[in-house]
Protein backbone atom coordinates (compact mmCIF):
# COMPACT_ATOMS: atom_id res chain seq x y z
CA UNK A 1 0.00 0.00 0.00
CA UNK A 2 1.26 3.46 -0.88
CA UNK A 3 0.72 6.42 1.41
CA UNK A 4 0.56 10.00 0.22
CA UNK A 5 0.56 12.91 2.65
CA UNK A 6 -1.08 16.11 1.49
CA UNK A 7 -2.99 18.87 3.15
CA UNK A 8 -6.72 18.09 3.04
CA UNK A 9 -7.69 20.79 0.56
CA UNK A 10 -5.01 19.76 -1.93
CA UNK A 11 -5.81 16.10 -1.41
CA UNK A 12 -9.38 16.64 -2.51
CA UNK A 13 -8.27 18.84 -5.38
CA UNK A 14 -5.67 16.50 -6.84
CA UNK A 15 -6.99 13.07 -5.92
CA UNK A 16 -10.71 13.43 -6.48
CA UNK A 17 -11.98 11.54 -9.49
CA UNK A 18 -8.97 9.26 -9.69
CA UNK A 19 -11.01 6.18 -8.87
CA UNK A 20 -9.00 5.43 -5.73
CA UNK A 21 -9.83 4.18 -2.27
CA UNK A 22 -8.45 6.91 -0.01
CA UNK A 23 -8.64 7.79 3.65
CA UNK A 24 -8.57 11.44 4.74
CA UNK A 25 -7.34 11.75 8.31
CA UNK A 26 -7.12 14.89 10.44
CA UNK A 27 -6.89 18.45 9.17
CA UNK A 28 -4.37 20.54 7.31
CA UNK A 29 -2.73 22.35 10.19
CA UNK A 30 -0.55 21.65 11.97
CA UNK A 31 -0.55 18.03 10.78
CA UNK A 32 -1.07 17.13 7.11
CA UNK A 33 -3.71 14.75 5.93
CA UNK A 34 -2.60 11.16 5.41
CA UNK A 35 -3.97 9.50 2.30
CA UNK A 36 -3.64 5.75 2.02
CA UNK A 37 -4.05 4.41 -1.50
CA UNK A 38 -5.33 0.86 -1.22
CA UNK A 39 -5.41 0.13 -4.94
CA UNK A 40 -3.69 1.47 -7.98
CA UNK A 41 -5.80 2.66 -10.88
CA UNK A 42 -6.56 0.31 -13.73
CA UNK A 43 -4.05 0.27 -16.54
CA UNK A 44 -4.63 3.13 -18.91
CA UNK A 45 -5.59 2.46 -22.49
CA UNK A 46 -4.76 5.98 -23.59
CA UNK A 47 -3.61 5.95 -27.18
CA UNK A 48 -0.51 7.88 -28.20
CA UNK A 49 -0.11 9.92 -31.36
CA UNK A 50 1.25 8.00 -34.37
CA UNK A 51 4.58 9.88 -34.38
CA UNK A 52 5.18 9.40 -30.65
CA UNK A 53 8.21 7.59 -29.23
CA UNK A 54 7.27 5.29 -26.33
CA UNK A 55 5.94 4.63 -23.78
CA UNK A 56 6.93 1.03 -24.52
CA UNK A 57 8.63 -0.97 -27.26
CA UNK A 58 11.50 1.46 -27.79
CA UNK A 59 13.79 0.57 -30.67
CA UNK A 60 17.06 -1.06 -29.51
CA UNK A 61 19.11 2.09 -30.20
CA UNK A 62 16.60 4.48 -28.58
CA UNK A 63 17.18 5.61 -25.03
CA UNK A 64 13.82 5.38 -23.15
CA UNK A 65 15.00 8.11 -20.75
CA UNK A 66 15.44 10.63 -23.56
CA UNK A 67 13.60 9.28 -26.60
CA UNK A 68 16.78 9.85 -28.64
CA UNK A 69 18.68 7.43 -30.84
CA UNK A 70 22.16 6.92 -29.40
CA UNK A 71 25.23 6.83 -31.62
CA UNK A 72 26.55 3.73 -29.85
CA UNK A 73 23.79 1.26 -28.86
CA UNK A 74 26.29 -0.55 -26.61
CA UNK A 75 25.89 2.17 -23.95
CA UNK A 76 22.31 1.00 -23.40
CA UNK A 77 23.57 -2.48 -22.56
CA UNK A 78 24.75 -1.25 -19.16
CA UNK A 79 22.73 -0.14 -16.16
CA UNK A 80 21.97 3.59 -15.71
CA UNK A 81 24.01 5.36 -13.03
CA UNK A 82 22.50 7.81 -10.52
CA UNK A 83 24.95 10.19 -8.85
CA UNK A 84 24.34 12.51 -5.89
CA UNK A 85 25.80 15.92 -6.74
CA UNK A 86 26.30 18.92 -4.46
CA UNK A 87 24.95 22.41 -5.09
CA UNK A 88 26.27 24.28 -2.03
CA UNK A 89 28.42 26.09 -1.02
CA UNK A 90 29.46 28.11 -4.03
CA UNK A 91 32.84 26.37 -4.27
CA UNK A 92 31.15 23.24 -5.68
CA UNK A 93 30.18 25.18 -8.81
CA UNK A 94 30.59 24.57 -11.62
CA UNK A 95 29.74 20.91 -11.11
CA UNK A 96 31.51 18.36 -13.27
CA UNK A 97 29.54 16.18 -15.68
CA UNK A 98 26.05 17.41 -14.83
CA UNK A 99 25.48 18.70 -18.36
CA UNK A 100 25.79 15.16 -19.76
CA UNK A 101 23.09 13.57 -17.60
CA UNK A 102 19.97 12.18 -19.25
CA UNK A 103 17.82 13.16 -16.26
CA UNK A 104 18.45 15.49 -13.33
CA UNK A 105 16.34 15.93 -10.21
CA UNK A 106 16.92 19.17 -8.28
CA UNK A 107 15.34 19.08 -4.83
CA UNK A 108 15.39 20.73 -1.43
CA UNK A 109 17.61 19.57 1.39
CA UNK A 110 17.94 21.20 4.80
CA UNK A 111 18.51 24.96 5.06
CA UNK A 112 16.50 25.62 1.87
CA UNK A 113 19.53 24.52 -0.13
CA UNK A 114 19.15 22.21 -3.11
CA UNK A 115 21.02 19.13 -4.26
CA UNK A 116 20.93 17.04 -7.44
CA UNK A 117 20.44 13.39 -8.28
CA UNK A 118 21.60 13.00 -11.88
CA UNK A 119 21.10 9.89 -14.02
CA UNK A 120 23.71 9.01 -16.62
CA UNK A 121 23.24 6.37 -19.27
CA UNK A 122 23.81 7.51 -22.83
CA UNK A 123 26.96 9.54 -22.05
CA UNK A 124 30.08 8.85 -19.98
CA UNK A 125 31.61 11.99 -18.51
CA UNK A 126 35.22 11.56 -17.34
CA UNK A 127 34.24 12.60 -13.81
CA UNK A 128 31.12 13.69 -11.95
CA UNK A 129 30.92 15.79 -8.80
CA UNK A 130 31.36 17.02 -6.36
CA UNK A 131 29.63 13.98 -4.90
CA UNK A 132 27.75 14.40 -1.64
CA UNK A 133 25.59 12.37 0.72
CA UNK A 134 22.27 10.74 -0.03
CA UNK A 135 18.91 11.99 1.16
CA UNK A 136 15.53 10.30 1.60
CA UNK A 137 14.60 11.02 -2.03
CA UNK A 138 17.45 8.69 -3.01
CA UNK A 139 15.53 5.75 -1.63
CA UNK A 140 13.16 6.34 -4.54
CA UNK A 141 15.12 7.42 -7.62
CA UNK A 142 17.46 4.39 -7.96
CA UNK A 143 14.41 2.14 -7.54
CA UNK A 144 12.44 4.06 -10.16
CA UNK A 145 15.11 3.88 -12.86
CA UNK A 146 16.78 0.61 -11.76
CA UNK A 147 20.15 2.32 -11.47
CA UNK A 148 23.52 1.97 -9.89
CA UNK A 149 23.96 4.65 -7.23
CA UNK A 150 27.07 6.71 -6.45
CA UNK A 151 27.06 8.87 -3.32
CA UNK A 152 29.59 9.98 -0.74
CA UNK A 153 27.75 8.60 2.31
CA UNK A 154 24.61 9.21 4.34
CA UNK A 155 23.37 9.81 7.85
CA UNK A 156 23.16 6.50 9.68
CA UNK A 157 19.35 6.13 9.45
CA UNK A 158 19.43 6.68 5.69
CA UNK A 159 22.43 4.37 5.34
CA UNK A 160 20.43 1.66 7.08
CA UNK A 161 17.40 2.30 4.89
CA UNK A 162 19.52 1.97 1.73
CA UNK A 163 21.01 -1.28 3.09
CA UNK A 164 17.49 -2.72 3.43
CA UNK A 165 16.42 -1.94 -0.14
CA UNK A 166 16.67 -4.25 -3.17
CA UNK A 167 19.10 -1.92 -4.93
CA UNK A 168 21.55 -1.94 -1.98
CA UNK A 169 24.13 -4.16 -3.80
CA UNK A 170 24.22 -1.54 -6.58
CA UNK A 171 24.86 1.39 -4.20
CA UNK A 172 28.54 2.38 -4.06
CA UNK A 173 29.24 4.64 -1.09
CA UNK A 174 32.25 6.84 -1.74
CA UNK A 175 33.75 6.96 1.74
CA UNK A 176 33.87 3.16 1.96
CA UNK A 177 34.46 2.28 -1.72
CA UNK A 178 37.32 4.64 -2.53
CA UNK A 179 39.60 4.47 -5.56
CA UNK A 180 39.39 3.95 -8.47
CA UNK A 181 35.64 4.65 -8.36
CA UNK A 182 36.20 7.83 -6.34
CA UNK A 183 38.96 10.33 -5.76
CA UNK A 184 39.42 13.61 -3.92
CA UNK A 185 40.55 16.78 -5.68
CA UNK A 186 43.03 18.18 -3.18
CA UNK A 187 42.62 21.66 -4.65
CA UNK A 188 39.08 21.81 -3.23
CA UNK A 189 38.11 22.03 0.42
CA UNK A 190 36.95 18.83 2.16
CA UNK A 191 34.16 17.56 2.14
CA UNK A 192 33.32 19.21 -1.17
CA UNK A 193 36.13 17.58 -3.15
CA UNK A 194 34.91 14.02 -3.81
CA UNK A 195 34.39 13.02 -7.44
CA UNK A 196 33.31 9.77 -9.04
CA UNK A 197 34.58 8.24 -12.28
CA UNK A 198 31.54 6.74 -14.07
CA UNK A 199 33.60 4.42 -16.26
CA UNK A 200 35.07 2.85 -13.12
CA UNK A 201 31.67 2.51 -11.47
CA UNK A 202 30.33 0.66 -14.52
CA UNK A 203 33.49 -1.47 -14.61
CA UNK A 204 33.07 -2.47 -10.94
CA UNK A 205 29.37 -3.21 -11.47
CA UNK A 206 30.28 -5.41 -14.45
CA UNK A 207 32.80 -7.34 -12.35
CA UNK A 208 30.16 -7.91 -9.68
CA UNK A 209 27.53 -9.06 -12.18
CA UNK A 210 25.38 -5.98 -11.48
CA UNK A 211 25.62 -4.14 -14.77
CA UNK A 212 22.83 -5.76 -16.79
CA UNK A 213 20.53 -3.18 -18.39
CA UNK A 214 17.06 -2.82 -16.85
CA UNK A 215 14.43 -5.02 -18.41
CA UNK A 216 11.82 -2.27 -18.60
CA UNK A 217 12.29 1.49 -18.47
CA UNK A 218 9.13 2.25 -20.38
CA UNK A 219 6.77 4.97 -19.25
CA UNK A 220 7.73 8.32 -20.68
CA UNK A 221 6.44 9.40 -24.08
CA UNK A 222 8.32 11.66 -26.49
CA UNK A 223 7.27 13.54 -29.58
CA UNK A 224 9.42 15.81 -31.72
CA UNK A 225 6.57 18.11 -32.72
CA UNK A 226 5.11 20.06 -29.77
CA UNK A 227 1.35 19.53 -29.35
CA UNK A 228 -0.84 22.60 -29.64
CA UNK A 229 -1.25 24.65 -26.49
CA UNK A 230 -2.22 28.27 -25.92
CA UNK A 231 0.22 28.78 -23.04
CA UNK A 232 3.73 29.98 -23.84
CA UNK A 233 6.71 30.60 -21.58
CA UNK A 234 10.24 31.36 -22.72
CA UNK A 235 11.50 31.97 -19.17
CA UNK A 236 11.07 29.68 -16.16
CA UNK A 237 12.16 31.31 -12.88
CA UNK A 238 12.33 29.27 -9.67
CA UNK A 239 13.26 30.98 -6.41
CA UNK A 240 14.43 28.19 -4.11
CA UNK A 241 15.49 30.72 -1.48
CA UNK A 242 19.26 30.98 -1.39
CA UNK A 243 19.40 30.33 -5.14
CA UNK A 244 17.44 31.79 -8.01
CA UNK A 245 17.22 29.34 -10.90
CA UNK A 246 16.25 30.50 -14.35
CA UNK A 247 15.76 28.58 -17.57
CA UNK A 248 15.60 30.64 -20.78
CA UNK A 249 14.39 29.14 -24.03
CA UNK A 250 16.76 29.47 -26.97
CA UNK A 251 14.78 29.11 -30.22
CA UNK A 252 17.95 28.56 -32.27
CA UNK A 253 18.86 25.36 -30.44
CA UNK A 254 15.36 24.44 -29.21
CA UNK A 255 16.78 24.07 -25.69
CA UNK A 256 16.50 25.85 -22.35
CA UNK A 257 19.68 27.41 -20.96
CA UNK A 258 20.18 27.40 -17.19
CA UNK A 259 21.42 30.25 -15.03
CA UNK A 260 21.81 30.34 -11.23
CA UNK A 261 21.82 33.64 -9.36
CA UNK A 262 22.20 35.48 -12.64
CA UNK A 263 25.25 33.50 -13.82
CA UNK A 264 25.30 30.83 -16.53
CA UNK A 265 25.37 27.37 -14.94
CA UNK A 266 28.38 25.66 -16.50
CA UNK A 267 29.62 22.08 -16.61
CA UNK A 268 33.18 22.06 -15.23
CA UNK A 269 34.20 19.29 -17.65
CA UNK A 270 33.24 21.17 -20.80
CA UNK A 271 32.82 24.81 -19.66
CA UNK A 272 29.56 24.76 -21.60
CA UNK A 273 26.29 26.10 -20.25
CA UNK A 274 23.87 23.49 -18.94
CA UNK A 275 20.85 23.01 -21.22
CA UNK A 276 17.68 20.94 -21.19
CA UNK A 277 15.18 19.86 -23.82
CA UNK A 278 12.50 19.66 -21.10
CA UNK A 279 12.09 21.44 -17.79
CA UNK A 280 9.43 19.74 -15.67
CA UNK A 281 8.06 21.12 -12.42
CA UNK A 282 7.24 18.28 -10.01
CA UNK A 283 4.97 19.34 -7.13
CA UNK A 284 5.16 16.87 -4.24
CA UNK A 285 4.50 16.89 -0.52
CA UNK A 286 7.56 17.68 1.63
CA UNK A 287 7.67 16.88 5.32
CA UNK A 288 10.50 16.69 7.88
CA UNK A 289 11.51 13.30 9.24
CA UNK A 290 12.22 14.09 12.88
CA UNK A 291 13.98 10.74 13.34
CA UNK A 292 16.79 11.69 10.94
CA UNK A 293 19.15 14.51 11.93
CA UNK A 294 21.26 15.64 8.98
CA UNK A 295 23.22 18.30 10.85
CA UNK A 296 23.51 19.89 14.27
CA UNK A 297 25.17 23.21 15.08
CA UNK A 298 25.08 25.31 18.24
CA UNK A 299 22.15 23.31 19.57
CA UNK A 300 20.11 23.69 16.37
CA UNK A 301 19.25 20.54 14.44
CA UNK A 302 18.36 20.15 10.77
CA UNK A 303 16.16 17.19 9.93
CA UNK A 304 15.97 15.22 6.72
CA UNK A 305 13.07 15.98 4.38
CA UNK A 306 10.84 13.27 2.99
CA UNK A 307 9.72 14.19 -0.52
CA UNK A 308 6.78 11.97 -1.41
CA UNK A 309 7.08 11.28 -5.13
CA UNK A 310 4.55 8.48 -5.13
CA UNK A 311 0.89 8.23 -6.15
CA UNK A 312 0.37 11.51 -8.05
CA UNK A 313 0.74 15.27 -7.97
CA UNK A 314 0.67 18.33 -10.21
CA UNK A 315 3.24 18.64 -12.98
CA UNK A 316 4.11 21.37 -15.46
CA UNK A 317 6.00 20.31 -18.56
CA UNK A 318 7.90 23.06 -20.40
CA UNK A 319 9.30 22.36 -23.85
CA UNK A 320 9.81 24.38 -27.04
CA UNK A 321 8.82 27.55 -25.17
CA UNK A 322 5.41 26.03 -24.45
CA UNK A 323 3.68 24.98 -21.24
CA UNK A 324 1.62 21.85 -20.59
CA UNK A 325 -0.12 21.39 -17.24
CA UNK A 326 -1.18 18.06 -15.83
CA UNK A 327 -0.02 15.38 -13.41
CA UNK A 328 2.92 13.15 -12.63
CA UNK A 329 2.09 9.63 -11.47
CA UNK A 330 3.95 6.76 -9.83
CA UNK A 331 1.90 3.87 -8.47
CA UNK A 332 4.50 1.20 -7.71
CA UNK A 333 7.93 1.44 -6.13
CA UNK A 334 9.63 0.32 -9.33
CA UNK A 335 7.64 2.69 -11.58
CA UNK A 336 9.20 5.66 -13.31
CA UNK A 337 7.37 8.97 -13.27
CA UNK A 338 4.82 9.22 -16.06
CA UNK A 339 3.03 12.37 -17.18
CA UNK A 340 -0.63 12.88 -17.94
CA UNK A 341 -2.93 15.71 -18.94
CA UNK A 342 -5.70 14.43 -16.67
CA UNK A 343 -6.19 12.37 -13.51
CA UNK A 344 -8.04 9.64 -15.40
CA UNK A 345 -4.95 9.01 -17.57
CA UNK A 346 -6.84 9.41 -20.83
CA UNK A 347 -4.31 11.79 -22.38
CA UNK A 348 -0.53 11.92 -22.07
CA UNK A 349 1.91 14.79 -21.80
CA UNK A 350 4.62 14.51 -24.45
CA UNK A 351 8.25 15.28 -23.69
CA UNK A 352 10.64 16.56 -26.31
CA UNK A 353 13.33 14.03 -27.26
CA UNK A 354 16.38 14.97 -25.23
CA UNK A 355 17.41 15.43 -21.63
CA UNK A 356 15.04 16.49 -18.85
CA UNK A 357 15.53 18.47 -15.66
CA UNK A 358 12.97 17.83 -12.93
CA UNK A 359 12.57 20.82 -10.62
CA UNK A 360 11.04 19.31 -7.48
CA UNK A 361 9.11 21.74 -5.29
CA UNK A 362 6.59 21.51 -2.42
CA UNK A 363 2.87 21.33 -3.19
CA UNK A 364 2.24 24.85 -1.95
CA UNK A 365 5.31 26.34 -3.62
CA UNK A 366 4.52 29.72 -5.17
CA UNK A 367 7.94 31.02 -6.19
CA UNK A 368 7.73 29.88 -9.80
CA UNK A 369 7.24 32.41 -12.58
CA UNK A 370 6.56 31.44 -16.19
CA UNK A 371 6.81 34.35 -18.62
CA UNK A 372 6.85 34.86 -22.35
CA UNK A 373 9.27 37.44 -23.64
Amino acid sequence: MLTQVLCGRLARLFLSGAGLSILLVAGCAPQPTIIEVSATPAASVAAVLPDAIGPDDFAPAVNPLTGETVSDPAVLQRRPLAVKISNAPAIVRPQAGIGQADLVFEHYVEGSLTRFTAIFWSQTPPRVGSVRSARLLDLEIPAMYDTLFAYSGASEPIRQKIADLPFAPRAFEGVTTGAPLYYRDMGIEVPHNMFTVPAEVWKRAEALGLNDPPADLGGMVFRAAPPDTPERATTIAIDYGPDDVQWTYDPASGLYRRTVDGQPHLDANTQEQVTAANVVLIYAHHQPDLAIVESSFAGSMSFSTEIQIWTLGPAVVCRDGRVYRGYWMRWQEEDMLTFWADEEMTSRLYLKPGNTWFQVVPLDFEDVTLTEE
